[in-house]
């Protein structure tokens, strides 16, 4: 890799890093090449990333932003999964952590502020994008459906006794 090809590497995940909500640092030791297309597939799905980085490379994009924490999560095999919500990569690799040995998940990047392995995990188990706007919509649909039923309550009731007083008369 030559000058040039390092510098547009750094710019590009400069970008990563800017505009991602979350990346998440793994390593991917001895995972196979099918493995790691799986991987990838799975994170396609939920619009996240995975990306194998050179460690060096991916440091001088940080800037030390981060600090020395930030820089201690580049080390070995490193792999960055990514996603321009917060969710996503982090519920598909911890995920993935839990079904494959050789997949581990390190930490993460926040912003400017530096995740550990728990914080990645607790980040996973909140609901994705989708699943918070269904909520909502829920929420929102649940009064009117209770005031149809309060304003139709009273027009059944009637129905039911004057059925009640035709059942009567008819026997």
């Amino acid at each position: 890799m030559d000058r040039a090809e390092k510098q547009d590497a750094i710019e590009t995940l400069k970008g990563v890093f800017a505009e991602s909500g979350t990346v998440v640092v793994t390593h991917y030791m001895g995972l196979t090449v099918a493995e790691m297309t799986d991987l990838r597939g799975r994170l396609r799905q939920e619009g996240a990333t995975l990306q194998v980085v050179k460690n060096t490379l991916a440091i001088k994009a940080l800037g030390g932003s981060v600090g020395d924490a930030g820089d201690a999560l580049f080390s070995g095999p490193v792999a960055i999964a990514f996603a321009s919500d917060a969710v996503s990569a982090a519920k598909v690799a911890t995920q993935y952590a839990k079904e494959n040995d050789k997949f581990t998940v390190i930490g993460g990047l926040m912003g400017e502020q530096v995740l550990d392995k728990g914080a990645v995990t607790a980040l996973a188990s909140l609901p994705s994008l989708d699943q918070l706007r269904g909520k909502i919509i829920g929420l929102i649909q649940a009064p009117a459906t209770k005031i149809a039923g309060v304003v139709a309550a009273p027009a059944a009731q009637l129905a039911r006794v004057i059925g009640a007083y035709a059942n009567k008369d008819a026997a």
